[in-house]
């Protein structure tokens, strides 16, 4: 929804979907073959095999279920209301499970207006106010994966360096490169290649294609460099080669270069300017 709460990051265009891609602001509904379950405080609150996804410009993508297959039993109306001017005056309700509350947990465009009609009779949750969401039997985390995104990640033996702080901080030859959509190639280096002493973060970001990843903060030349290398520890079953790895921002290192070649510098969401 563009006027209600989003995910913690920014979003710029790369994230959205292709159907989004263009000039214009766009809402495309299509239907998705999964079967999408919600749970909260133990109790299946929606299971539908009948699900829509949305894809909006700036925002990442968004499951909607079919009214029928929420238990509405456990849904209060509340007064609350939003209005966006793509899709029209959104209604609220809570979610109430035993001892437990959602506040304005789930919201329906009952009479979207006339440019989006496929959204009446839909309802959407906030993802962070429920405690899991599954797709089909395999729970997953953050957001919905978007069926347009792909990631790959291959062993390469090209030269790798990153700069920071003036210095060659990392120097290998076997990293694993990932290539995401949308998104700057990313390097992760076997921890012996990086020569930087790794300081660890107490920070932990999701990513629903890679997993769950910890922060190293780095000093170089007495200068301290917060957050500037993630790792996987544990990633999701899709992206095995990158486990304990190490990766650089790209948008904050001084440079890395392949082969000798500097990468040029691309502008994402987490880049400083």
């Amino acid at each position: 929804m563009s006027d209600v709460r989003e995910a913690p990051h920014k979003v710029k265009k790369y994230d959205i979907l292709r159907p989004n891609s263009g000039p214009e602001y766009k809402v495309v509904i299509e239907s998705s073959p999964r079967r999408v379950r919600v749970v909260f405080n133990g109790e299946t609150v929606a299971d539908s095999a009948a699900m829509k996804m949305m894809h909006e410009t700036r925002h990442l993508p968004l499951y909607y279920f079919p009214m029928e297959d929420v238990r509405m039993d456990l849904m209060e109306k509340t007064d609350h209301t939003t209005h966006c001017p793509h899709k029209g005056d959104a209604s609220y309700w809570s979610v109430r499970v035993g001892d437990r509350v959602a506040e304005n947990a789930m919201w329906s465009y009952e009479n979207p207006i006339d440019a989006v009609p496929d959204l009446k009779g839909l309802v959407a949750f906030y993802w962070g106010q429920m405690d899991h969401w599954y797709e089909e039997d395999e729970e997953i985390f953050v957001h919905p994966r978007d069926p347009y995104k792909r990631i790959d990640t291959t062993p390469s033996s090209r030269h790798v360096q990153v700069m920071l702080g003036g210095e060659i901080v990392a120097d290998s030859k076997a990293a694993i490169f990932l290539f995401e959509t949308g998104l700057p190639t990313r390097y992760y280096i076997p921890r012996q290649d990086v020569r930087a002493d790794l300081t660890p973060s107490e920070l932990k970001t999701g990513c629903p294609y890679k997993g769950t990843a910890q922060y190293f903060s780095v000093t170089v030349a007495g200068k301290y460099f917060e957050n500037i290398v993630w790792t996987y520890p544990d990633p999701v079953r899709e992206c095995p080669k990158i486990k304990d790895l190490l990766c650089f921002f790209n948008e904050k290192v001084d440079s890395i270069t392949v082969d000798g070649q500097e990468i040029p510098r691309q502008t994402t969401p987490w880049s400083d300017d």
